[in-house]
């Protein structure tokens, strides 16, 4: 009898469990392809509105904002209600963002239907993160790789699925799907993974055993704060290809929207290709030394690109092998150095990130608008925003740059003090 208990106990939690991993891939896939059917849309949504890039700029900015406020309080969320019903509420309101971003009929609408859709985003990701680490508890770092596989799954196909689906016509419709569609279509996929989240059970929580660092005494530590410095330069380069990519190689090179949205995809499988190899590489030869060579390379690349012109345009796409294992480094080398008081540790760096990540994006827009003004010709008008468009992109490399001088400055700090990871 007791023996026949146990079996369905396990039958029980291998089930859930099941059920839980296809809430954390699911939840990734849809994530991927949310975040990443911008860029195809934003010379679209440019188009309609008549907007300028330092419009651009300042919308991609407060998708960043929606981002950060979500870090602040999904922590907060979970333990009033619980993690399942937080995953439920982040995926529902990814949904009603979709039929918002569709009904926006101005600028004004279509930026608070965005930011909306971004505060989902982050309570998204999050709540992920949490659960991801509560149902872990083997193998932590292969299942983390093989999570984040499906978001750059569906990031590769997300700009040539979005770029296709905005030119379709539904049920023999007179006008093109478009980027209102297309929004609406792709966000209503969240109603997938919400099947298994309601019927799968919460995983229990160990207590956590040992003395924790207080948030006060943590800002003290000089590490703190080089992490946040080279997590934050890595994600604003990271984010910005997937935003600014489509739209430079549409403007400065006038290749069409399937083209463009090829080559963004062609930086996610790179990104994703490099998220599968090279963790064992960044094992091998220390997380610290990884993130100053990834990055240097990276930016190298997408400066590289920028100078060499059109035929240099694989190396936007390159540019992905060195930028991918920035993000999933850091939070290895946070989970060993503070491992008794990771969670304090990962909430400071990545709020700070956000923020970081709102002013790179409104910076970028301001930097294009700039230089557009500065260089503009009445004999070549597009002459002026090709430059603009360059200096962003530029700028976005130099962050990569940064982010590797920030991590040799991080190198130095810790074998100073015989902490080397």
């Amino acid at each position: 009898m007791q023996t026949e208990l146990e079996a369905r106990s396990k039958r029980s939690l291998f089930s859930n469990y099941t059920l839980l991993l296809a809430v954390v891939f699911g939840g990734f896939l849809i994530f991927g392809f949310s975040e990443n059917i911008k860029g195809p849309a934003i010379p679209r949504m440019q188009a309609d509105f008549s907007l300028n890039e330092a419009q651009i700029g300042m919308l991609l900015a407060l998708n960043s904002l929606g981002y950060l406020i979500a870090c602040s309080f999904t922590g907060w969320l979970v333990k009033k209600i619980g993690i399942k019903l937080t995953t439920l509420i982040a995926f529902g309101s990814m949904v009603v963002s979709g039929f918002c971003l569709y009904f926006s009929i101005s600028y004004s609408t279509m930026v608070l239907s965005y930011f909306f859709m971004y505060i989902g985003n982050g309570l998204l990701e999050i709540a992920l993160a949490i659960l991801a680490a509560q149902i872990f508890t083997r193998n932590t770092g292969t299942m983390m790789n093989l999570a984040h596989f499906f978001y750059g799954l569906s990031s590769i196909v997300a700009p040539l699925l979005a770029a296709n689906l905005m030119g379709i016509h539904l049920f023999g419709a007179s006008s093109e799907l478009g980027w209102r569609g297309m929004y609406c279509l792709m966000l209503s996929l969240t109603l997938l993974p919400m099947i298994p989240t309601i019927f799968s059970k919460a995983p229990k929580q160990e207590e956590k055993q040992g003395e924790r660092l207080s948030l006060r005494e943590y800002v003290r530590d000089k590490a703190a704060w080089l992490l946040v410095g080279v997590l934050s330069l890595g994600v604003v380069s990271e984010m910005s290809i997937g935003s600014w990519l489509v739209n430079f190689l549409e403007k400065a090179y006038d290749w069409s929207s399937d083209t463009s949205a090829a080559m963004l995809s062609a930086f996610f499988l790179c990104f994703t290709f490099a998220r599968l190899v090279l963790g064992p590489v960044t094992d091998k030869i220390g997380y610290t030394m990884s993130l100053i060579v990834l990055s240097a390379f990276s930016g190298l690349c997408s400066i590289a690109a920028v100078i060499l012109g059109e035929p240099g345009a694989f190396l936007f796409a390159a540019a992905g092998i060195g930028i991918a294992p920035i993000y999933p480094t850091v939070m290895a080398l946070i989970a060993r150095r503070y491992s008794k008081e990771s969670d304090t540790a990962i909430t400071f760096t990545v709020t700070l990130m956000g923020i970081a990540t709102v002013a790179g994006n409104y910076l970028i827009g301001l930097i294009i608008e700039l230089f557009k003004d500065g260089f503009a010709e009445e004999a070549h008008p597009k002459a002026g925003l090709i430059a603009g468009l360059q200096a962003g992109y530029m700028f976005i490399g130099a962050c990569a740059l940064l982010c590797s001088v920030m991590s040799i400055a991080l190198y130095r700090h810790l074998k100073k003090r015989g902490a080397l990871l």
